[in-house]
């Protein structure tokens, strides 16, 4: 599926998460667990309304990647390891930011922010999920609410002042990192022994998550001593290693808590690889002709679905460059072998549609929709394919529905506007580019969008009361979220 149009970037505070203190392998299971006590100073409740204010302000200010098969994977990946988790309190998301920097990090309501980068240096599915894993464990034990916690003890004002600091990170980088450090100058080497103490224990109950959830526990330790053996003397580390540092004894610590699982051979995983070469296709930042290179440099070693992986991202590549017959060579015996496989089905479509061979794409979804009725991915992908062959009305009954199923799916609000667009429903496109707006936290811009979309349609219609109906809730989000 065609790729959307990207929001510019900032970085994000990712500050509160700190390297571990020295612990040997006997007393892993000896360690408390605290990630139940921060409920006195800051509530479920309150973690998810900061959560999904978070959310909206970092759709307006990051690249995230909006591509549904990415966005799929991710989702199952955490969400399978979520399964296998104690103590989950809040739902989860997990979502990609475009970002060749190693990093990841968690925030309140049970939001995992994976950079782009993590795909091009994970080597497994397992390393990937390690990282996971670990940001997963910062949510259920609650280190973020707990360090303001304790903060909060040494300071009445402080929790309030933190809270704020970190919004306005979000909002101002410059601005918030100035008043986070202003917030917590009193207690540095306080703040910073706490938040050691959380990078050990998110490494702990990882490894364990990892392990009940079917990967290869060894994964982590591997993934940090590969990532710490290459930047060790590097002047400029990764992200990942401001925000979790990785000195020997930690990397130790894993490695012996790894040691305690039975020893597990864990299959390649062919959606991991795909997803992988996916992102080196069209999220890497890299120019067709080095895209290109680095697929058939990996190519000339690559056997069994590590080659099949390859080939797709090449078709890929291929695909966007307007090379349709090379393309179709890779592409074709791919969606021969495997005919229900999503990815391979996007982008047959994506090169039918460039073919201008919409009646085949439509019926090859149509097949696949069959099957799998509620797949968000094949929807997208049909009501897409509707609108480039001119058939709107199709796709407009999709994306009603879609909209209303999926009504914090950016991709689906920005379709359907431009079919409401197309159609010409002005007061209609209004309204779908206002949910897009309100996504993103422009409460403003949203409302503005609303109150004309109102006055375009028939007085006292069902429209105009819905459109009204819609103004007062987006009024009372504007006021709970500037009361934040």
């Amino acid at each position: 599926m065609s790729r959307l149009k990207k929001a510019p970037a900032y970085l994000l505070i990712t500050a509160l998460l700190s390297s571990s203190l020295p612990i040997h392998a006997e007393t892993f299971n000896s360690l408390p667990e605290i990630g139940t006590t921060a409920a006195s100073t800051l509530t479920i409740e309150k973690e998810l309304e900061y959560g999904d204010a978070y959310m909206r302000m970092l759709r307006a200010s990051r690249p995230i990647i909006s591509d549904p098969l990415l966005a799929d994977y991710v989702q199952d990946l955490g969400h399978r390891l979520v399964a296998n988790a104690n103590d989950v309190r809040t739902p989860f998301n997990f979502f990609l930011i475009q970002n060749r920097e190693i990093n990841a990090f968690a925030f309140f309501g049970g939001y995992v922010a994976l950079h782009s980068g993590l795909f091009l240096y994970a080597k497994s599915e397992s390393e990937f999920a390690s990282v996971v894993a670990h940001e997963i464990a910062h949510i259920t034990q609650r280190h973020l609410a707990r360090s303001m916690e304790d903060q909060a003890k040494k300071s009445p004002a402080t929790m309030a002042a933190m809270i704020g600091s970190l919004m306005l990170a979000i909002a101002s980088p410059e601005a918030g990192m100035a008043a986070l450090h202003a917030t917590t100058a009193a207690s540095v080497q306080g703040q910073i022994n706490y938040t050691r103490s959380n990078e050990k224990e998110a490494d702990r109950i990882g490894i364990a998550t990892l392990a009940k959830s079917g990967f290869d526990v060894q994964a982590m330790p591997r993934f940090f001593g590969r990532l710490a053996d290459q930047y060790r003397y590097a002047s400029k580390p990764p992200a990942m290693l401001l925000t979790h540092p990785l000195p020997e004894d930690r990397i130790s610590d894993t490695r012996s808590r790894a040691n305690q699982f039975p020893a597990r051979r864990v299959e390649p995983s062919d959606r991991y690889l795909l997803a992988r070469s996916r992102i080196v296709a069209r999220f890497a930042g890299l120019e067709s002709e080095a895209a290109l290179d680095w697929f058939d440099r990996k190519l000339r070693k690559a056997k069994g679905q590590q080659k099949l992986a390859l080939n797709y991202g090449k078709a890929l590549v291929l695909i966007d460059t307007g090379k349709y017959q090379e393309a179709h060579a890779l592409l074709d015996p791919l969606l021969v072998a495997e005919p229900n496989n999503r990815f391979f089905i996007d982008s047959a479509t994506d090169l039918d549609i460039a073919e201008k061979k919409y009646d085949t794409a439509i019926s090859r979804l149509q097949s696949a929709l069959k099957q799998s009725p509620e797949q968000k991915v094949l929807r997208l992908n049909l009501a897409h394919t509707y609108q480039e062959a001119g058939k709107v009305d199709d796709s407009l009954s999709m994306l009603l529905r879609y909209t209303y199923d999926n009504p914090k799916d950016t991709n689906g609000w920005y379709m359907l506007a431009q079919a409401q667009g197309e159609k010409g429903n002005r007061a209609a496109e209004l309204a779908a580019r206002a949910e897009l707006l309100a996504l993103r936290g422009l409460w403003d811009k949203a409302i503005k969008n609303y109150i004309q979309a109102s006055q375009l349609v028939e007085v006292n219609s069902l429209d105009q009361a819905r459109y009204d109906a819609r103004i007062d809730q987006l009024r009372l989000s504007r006021e709970k979220f500037a009361a934040l």
